[in-house]
């Protein structure tokens, strides 16, 4: 089946305000930068999608984006995830892909392998009724993958407790719906709980999410600098 993604991007000023005062801002940005590049780079590796089609308003992630030849849609509304990838759904709809994966821009060590396996397993052997496959957050609450086939299958309705209103949204349509859980697409980073999660993800595990890595390294080598002290013995020189 032809199959698209959809990635909504807000612009990165208005990106992980949810951090709040436990991430600087300066990092909130560079690290929704750098989650949304890994996010880019995964969907493009991964064999069983078609074409990536990034929802923004963002002019460096459109950028990045048509650089791998990726379909950009401008979000110039700005009304929200929900909004933006019905947008995106839209132009796969008219552009005639037989199915569409809604993913997120801050599940930086999504995993192209789990995407073939989440694609394949979803693949039928001859035409079949519409479907929706929901892949919730770590907390099973929220929704981090929503695969729908036709890609207007389902209106997506993200937001606190949007996995269950997924649901109630697809039985209420009379469409089939089963729950996925690739485990590379359960943790998104919207809290600071969330961000201590993923770094010890990424210091206990064989993940990906290189930029992300690399921007999260630089932080903390610039934290550990700014606490050094003058009597720290790694910062003087002690008198003869």
């Amino acid at each position: 089946m032809r199959t698209a993604a959809i990635l909504p991007v807000k612009r990165f000023p208005l990106a992980k305000q949810r951090l709040g005062e436990s991430v600087a801002e300066s990092l909130r940005a560079n690290l929704a930068r750098a989650m949304v590049g890994d996010v880019l780079s995964s969907l493009r590796e991964c064999p069983a999608i078609d074409t990536t089609i990034v929802v923004t308003c963002e002019p460096s992630v459109a950028a990045a984006a048509l650089y791998i030849d990726a379909v950009v849609v401008e979000d110039t509304a700005e009304q929200g995830q929900s909004a933006a990838a019905s947008l995106g759904l839209a132009h796969a709809l008219r552009a005639s892909f037989e199915r569409a994966l809604c993913v997120p821009g801050d599940c930086p060590t999504l995993d192209p392998d789990e995407l073939v396996e989440l694609l394949v397993a979803d693949t039928p052997r001859e035409s079949v009724d519409p479907e929706v496959v929901i892949v919730p957050d770590r907390h099973g609450k929220g929704t981090n993958g929503l695969l729908l086939s036709p890609p207007d299958a389902l209106s997506p309705s993200f937001g606190p407790d949007s996995r269950t209103r997924h649901e109630r949204l697809a039985t209420k349509s009379g469409v089939k719906w089963r729950i996925a859980q690739p485990a590379s697409l359960l943790l998104d980073i919207d809290t600071g709980e969330d961000l201590a999660a993923l770094q010890e993800r990424l210091a206990g595990e064989h993940v990906r999410a290189p930029r992300t890595r690399a921007v999260l390294a630089r932080a903390e080598t610039k934290d550990r600098t700014s606490k050094a002290t003058p009597t720290d013995p790694s910062t003087t020189t002690r008198a003869a």
